[in-house]
């Protein structure tokens, strides 16, 4: 039976570890690197993510270096930033860009920490449309006679089970990035 589960248990993980990769690109006033993932350099004529043709480190709390192994990267990369969303001005010294993060206001802190809540919303709404898309299935397979009555009850309680859990740990998540939000 649970074979039938596991699938979309791991559809259910998949939503989570999605939400977790958005939350770590939310800027909330710290230097996180994850801001810089959808960033690309072009690097001799291929669009490069800018953590492989640079050492991405956090220098203080709020403060993001970026040192490229190509020192002819670092005005491309520094465009990259400033054509980005990211929102910071790169300081550039000729070897590294920093990226200094200012502590967010009140008024923006409260705007990520809604941006926080609705992705946990789209998130729930995709665990629970694999809970239907799993129940539809089980109903079929009940239908064509591959599951007995009281298998598809069990399958049932097993994907509510999941769903639970999972709808709990997205609260979990957005729980931890609002506290990380607020923290001044």
């Amino acid at each position: 039976m649970s074979e039938m589960t596991k699938v979309y248990e791991e559809k259910m993980s998949q939503s989570i570890r999605h939400l977790e990769k958005e939350l770590a690109a939310v800027r909330a006033g710290r230097a996180n690197p994850a801001v810089l993932d959808k960033l690309t350099v072009d690097y001799y004529g291929t669009p490069t993510p800018v953590q492989q043709v640079a050492a991405v480190a956090v220098a203080e709390a709020r403060i993001l270096t970026i040192s490229p192994w190509d020192a002819s990267l670092l005005r491309a990369i520094e465009k990259a930033i400033q054509t980005s969303d990211i929102g910071i001005n790169p300081t550039n010294d000729g070897r590294v860009i920093r990226l200094v993060f200012p502590a967010p206001t009140e008024e923006r802190r409260k705007q990520l920490a809604k941006d926080v809540q609705k992705m946990g919303e789209e998130a729930k709404v995709a665990v629970r449309n694999v809970r239907r898309d799993a129940l539809d299935k089980f109903k079929a397979a009940k239908k064509a006679g591959e599951v007995t009555e009281d298998d598809l009850k069990k399958l049932e309680e097993q994907m509510q089970k999941a769903t639970d859990k999972a709808v709990k740990e997205i609260d979990k998540v957005c729980e931890e990035k609002n506290r990380e939000i607020m923290e001044i």
